[in-house]
């Protein structure tokens, strides 16, 4: 099938990999412009780019699909139908109308749960048991398209947004072929359940010790592996990457109760939570023990505001 595909991160690129194997012809890539990253804050090109750049393939870069000349180009593209996957960009009413089979994206929820940005750590953050891939029908709203294809995937109790994120890329491209090939007759959504996955901020990557430890410890694996969960502690900023609920332990919130090869276990608003892999500023994720070789830490030790 002819098709202009438009993505940016990784998990756009394993869906646009899938697509050329399958001998798709994409006359035109969409990805965001260049933009400045790592410690360099050198201009950096998406996963979806550096793909398209290996394999020969046309790339436009608008600032925005609103532009006339953007919209030209696509036109003169003639695709059947644009692939959208995790693309970070509107699509305005022309280039939803340009393709005779629409505008397809594929999406990391079972919408109408989770439309928006952020649906793996959303799903992470609220404590689902659940998630999976919904292939869409794109209309002028925010995922809120006719539904075409749907898979669940179960959440594993140690799963981080990253795992998670590998898992769903693969199956996305999975179920994006299967769309292309059936021609699935859409469905409309039940927006009775819709919930929105905001955009993560960092101010919420701040740890609140007075809360129970399991939506800490939920904090920990969706944050993983950006921007992480942190917290202070004697002044020093640690990111958390790995911890586990111990139910039953009691103290002030924030209270070190034990530190050694084991974990550091830290008093939260309910039971507490056992820190087994850390990372100081500017340092590299450790296990509990090579950290505390390093920095100390003895019971009694507050975390959160109280410590720094």
């Amino acid at each position: 099938m002819k098709l202009v595909f438009a993505g940016t991160p990784e998990f756009a690129a394993v869906s646009l990999d899938a697509l050329l194997a399958a001998r798709h012809e994409v006359t035109l890539v969409l990805t965001q412009p260049d933009r400045p990253a790592g410690r360099g804050l050198k201009s950096q090109a998406s996963e979806v780019k550096r793909l398209a750049e290996r394999r020969g393939l046309a790339i436009l870069q608008p600032a925005t699909l609103k532009d006339p000349a953007a919209q030209a180009v696509l036109a003169q593209a003639r695709p059947e139908a644009i692939v959208v996957v995790a693309y970070g960009l509107l699509l305005p009413p022309a280039v939803l109308a340009l393709p005779d089979r629409g505008c397809i994206n594929v999406h990391a929820s079972l919408l109408p749960r989770w439309r928006g940005a952020a649906p793996i750590q959303r799903a992470l953050l609220a404590g689902d048991e659940e998630t999976g891939i919904t292939i869409m029908q794109m209309d002028a709203g925010l995922d809120t398209g006719a539904i075409l294809l749907q898979k669940a995937l179960t959440i594993a109790p140690g799963d981080t947004t990253g795992a998670l994120h590998d898992r769903l890329g693969a199956l996305g491209a999975k179920l994006l072929l299967q769309a292309l090939a059936s021609r699935p007759a859409p469905r409309p959504q039940d927006s009775a359940g819709a919930t929105y996955a905001a955009r993560i901020g960092k101010e919420e990557a701040e740890i609140d010790w007075a809360k129970p430890a399991a939506e800490i410890e939920r904090q920990v694996r969706a944050f993983d592996p950006a921007p992480g969960a942190q917290t202070r502690c004697d002044g020093a900023t640690l990111k958390i990457w790995r911890a586990r609920i111990e139910p039953g332990e009691a103290g002030a919130a924030g209270t070190v109760r034990d530190a050694g090869a084991a974990g550091i276990v830290v008093a939260c608003g309910r039971d507490a939570l056992r820190i087994t892999e850390l990372q100081r500023a500017g340092g590299k994720r450790l296990p509990v023990q090579a950290f505390l070789s390093g920095f100390k830490l003895a019971p009694g030790a507050r975390f959160g505001n109280a410590g720094g």
